[in-house]
């Protein structure tokens, strides 16, 4: 892998609390932090493109994104999301040629003690470069097709399609 483009789409890994009433909104991303802290020996480039909920993204949030990730030259992608719309968007970045693209996020904020950001990039980043090119989903340990995974709102994790 010469150089990760990291893509960011805002979702519970870059949410700030305000208040014991769960006041929040989408801050600035958290990935280029934790990219830093774990030291790791690739390069890579963030475009902060989104700082949406992803209840809130939109079909025409998800062609931009997918315009976004075409036009550049980067071969590996990783793409943080929210986990409620994670599965549409990745269908929707299906088929663009020549590029591995894994989304991940995290279903507690990166700045929280014991959040699974962290666990989730890196699970991402591994898979990112030892897959060939498609688009996929790094969550809850695994790597998911998009097309056989779906968010278990209840037990907060992701699981086969029955």
């Amino acid at each position: 892998m010469q150089e990760l483009l990291v893509v960011t789409t805002g979702g519970t890994i870059d949410k700030v609390y305000f208040d014991d009433k769960s006041d929040y909104q989408v801050g600035e991303p958290q990935i280029a932090r934790i990219l830093e802290e774990l030291g790791v020996a690739f390069r890579f480039t963030v475009i902060p493109l989104l700082r949406k909920d992803s209840l809130y993204i939109t079909d025409a949030d998800r062609e931009l994104l997918r315009a976004t990730i075409a036009a550049q030259p980067m071969r590996h992608v990783l793409v943080t999301h929210g986990t409620d719309t994670m599965v549409e968007t990745a269908k929707v970045l299906a088929g663009i040629p020549g590029k591995t693209i894994v989304l991940t996020g995290a279903l507690n904020p990166a700045r929280f003690r014991g959040s699974d950001a962290e666990f989730n990039i890196g699970t991402a980043v591994g898979a990112v470069q030892s897959l060939p090119p498609g688009v996929y989903i790094a969550m809850n340990g695994r790597v998911w097709d998009p097309h056989k995974v779906r968010k278990n709102i209840a037990a907060n994790r992701f699981e086969p399609l029955a």
